[in-house]
């Protein structure tokens, strides 16, 4: 039997079917979360950064993220003033942990970046906090 608030069976998310915009600036393919599923722990869904594209500086306040690159390469500063960089290609895993202050970016100008992209906060974009764009980084992000 199902715990109160949990979901009761396993569900299907079908590709495509919705998106939204998220506070960070792209659009997300929803997929397992709170909303679509009754999630209770996790968020999984798939993200398309297009080319040159920018987020949003954020961080996600007490949850982790894991992301898994799909296809194309992306770059994220991160860290205490967004001074730190990394870079990750096709294939590639990619680790945040929670609070921790990130912008992630396309670094192509003519291909997409496509990303599985999971958390361990359900309701997707309760936990994301904004923060203002370092001075040091020329960026789209806002």
């Amino acid at each position: 039997m199902a715990k109160p608030g949990h979901p009761s069976t396993c569900s299907v998310v079908h590709a495509g079917e919705l998106s939204r915009t998220g506070k960070q600036g792209f659009n997300y393919f929803t997929g397992v979360s709170a909303e679509t599923v009754g999630a209770q722990g996790i968020c999984m869904h798939l993200l398309t950064i297009p080319p040159g594209g920018w987020a949003k500086p954020h961080l996600h306040e007490a949850h982790e993220t894991a992301i898994y690159v799909l296809g194309g390469t992306a770059g994220m500063w991160f860290g205490d003033g967004l001074k730190e960089h990394l870079e990750a290609k096709t294939g590639d895993f990619v680790y945040i942990p929670a609070g921790m202050p990130h912008l992630p970016y396309n670094l192509s100008q003519s291909e997409p970046c496509t990303a599985v992209v999971a958390r361990t906060d359900p309701n997707e974009q309760e936990s994301v906090r904004l923060l203002p764009k370092p001075k040091h980084l020329t960026t789209k992000a806002s």
